[in-house]
């Protein structure tokens, strides 16, 4: 029996947004959407978008314990939001965001200078990166090449903007199906 890798997807972005508010329910319904989708969903763990990202995963039809993945700064897990799973604590500061942003793919909604990092090191380490226009930097580079180096999904390749959570994460699946292709089986 062949079993494929579950793939990671971040979602990252303002850790200011708050229940009630466009991003949190934005996060909330990427993370529920991505789950629902058979994502397993990556955030650095803490309040905000993060934990909104978290929170929805829980909710999906799909969820299983495991699915919501925390890269966090500090050396606790107790810095972790009541919604993830998994906490991985890093001591590593902001410097943890090269490893969130190493994730199959990566999805921003609003966000300063932490996201702007996250999605800039997505986009070079060729990870498809969505953003949805809920302001900050999700919302300035949603449409645009950040450079010209090659990309897995295609020489069109940009920061791809999405109208909705629904729509990113559509396009999220269509883009990681182009990145990573099902091996071809082949029969003697």
């Amino acid at each position: 029996m062949e079993r494929s890798r579950v793939k990671t997807v971040a979602v990252v972005g303002s850790s200011k947004a708050i229940d009630g508010d466009g991003r949190y329910k934005a996060a909330f319904d990427v993370g529920r959407g991505l789950v629902n989708r058979g994502f397993r969903v990556v955030t650095g763990g803490r309040g905000g978008v993060m934990e909104a990202a978290c929170r929805g995963a829980h909710t999906a039809e799909a969820y299983r314990e495991g699915v919501t993945v925390a890269i966090l700064p500090g050396r606790s897990p107790d810095q972790a939001n009541p919604y993830v799973d998994i906490a991985i604590p890093t001591g590593l500061n902001i410097a943890r965001n090269a490893i969130i942003a190493h994730s199959d793919g990566v999805i921003g909604i609003g966000g300063g200078s932490g996201t702007l990092a996250e999605l800039a090191m997505a986009w070079q380490l060729g990870r498809p990166v969505i953003t949805v226009d809920l302001g900050g930097w999700s919302g300035r580079l949603g449409g645009e090449r950040l450079d010209d180096r090659p990309s897995p999904t295609g020489k069109d390749d940009r920061v791809w903007k999405a109208e909705d959570p629904k729509e990113a994460v559509q396009m999220m699946e269509k883009l990681l199906e182009k990145a990573f292709p099902k091996p071809r089986r082949f029969s003697p």
